[in-house]
């Protein structure tokens, strides 16, 4: 009887020692333990966590490589989150991955992701601290959404009233069927087409002339280019400059001319001044010329009475004839 009650009791322990084993082990693949192998630890940090939890899964390239162990606040704005990855990812992860905190699937539950950058960097070791991304806050999302969703809302709105107003207006409708704004359209179209191709020939002749000028020929070219009709436009100024310094010392000794023979009529004793002032001098050069004139007037009757005399009339006859 003793022996049975003994029996029973190990019976008994067995069954609840097995129990907690599978329950132990339920927790463990639960939590994504590597109950069998071997793990480390790697830390990351974050300002916001986003209801990430332990036991939540890590996962680097899309593969499950462990999960998280502990989250623990060290201050105000820091939270050290320590998860545990396969000891086989020691081989793969370096110490410039880079931590994130995404959703598995579009409302599951939080997950811990570790991808790897393109730099070469050292292999990771026990405990080492990855930098981390901040994660999209879904909060902030989800409003952004609202948001999004109202404008778009009032949007809507407004097209529907623009839609309608545009259905209850008669002269909308009646442009649309207007074909003459169709035609014009078309001509509106094809003088700006005809206007671009004078544009277009406008300037390749203006082209043409600029290389034209560019290359030295006509008058403008010469002007721009040449540089011995320079030197001369240089030397032809020189000159023009030149005799408008001599006109102007000629100008200054005809001024002191004039104010000489002024000064010698109003002053001067000479025979120009008496001829000018003497009365007397003046009476006698205007009778004096009288004779003149009457003495010329004299010789040229003698002179045609000569040509009608006999005697000289032959004489006179073969001078014209040479003449």
């Amino acid at each position: 009887m003793g022996k049975q009650i003994f029996n029973n009791i190990k019976l008994g322990i067995f069954i609840l020692a097995s129990l907690a084993f599978l329950i132990l082990l339920f927790y463990m693949i639960g939590k994504n333990r590597n109950f069998f192998g071997s793990n480390f630890t790697l830390k990351s940090r974050f300002e916001n966590v986003q209801g990430l939890k332990i036991g939540n899964n890590v996962r680097y390239a899309g593969i499950d490589i462990g999960s998280v162990n502990k989250i623990e606040v060290l201050n105000d704005t820091v939270l050290e989150v320590e998860i545990i990855i396969e000891n086989k990812m020691k081989k793969i992860i370096r110490n410039n991955s880079i931590v994130s905190i995404g959703t598995d699937g579009l409302v599951g539950n939080k997950v811990v992701n570790i991808t790897s950058t393109k730099l070469n960097a050292p292999l990771v070791k026990e405990d080492d601290i990855l930098s981390s991304r901040r994660p999209i806050d879904t909060d902030d999302l989800l409003r952004t959404f609202s948001k999004t969703n109202n404008d778009i809302y009032l949007i809507a709105k407004n097209l529907k009233k623009t839609t309608f107003d545009f259905n209850q207006s008669n002269i909308l409708w009646k442009l649309l069927n207007d074909n003459s704004i169709v035609e014009n359209i078309h001509l509106s179209l094809s003088n700006l087409h005809s206007a671009s191709i004078e544009i277009n020939n406008i300037v390749k002749n203006a082209n043409s002339i600029m290389d034209h000028i560019k290359s030295g020929n006509g008058s403008i070219g010469t002007i721009l280019y040449d540089t011995a009709f320079t030197l001369s436009i240089k030397n032809t100024l020189n000159n023009v400059n030149n005799i408008s310094n001599s006109a102007i010392k000629l100008s200054d000794e005809a001024k002191e001319t004039i104010k000489n023979i002024n000064y010698e009529l109003m002053k001067g004793d000479g025979a120009f001044n008496k001829l000018l002032k003497d009365s007397i001098t003046g009476v006698t050069i205007t009778s004096s010329i009288k004779n003149i004139e009457n003495g010329t007037r004299a010789f040229n009757l003698n002179m045609e009475a000569l040509k009608h005399s006999f005697l000289f009339r032959g004489y006179f006859k073969k001078s014209s004839k040479k003449n």
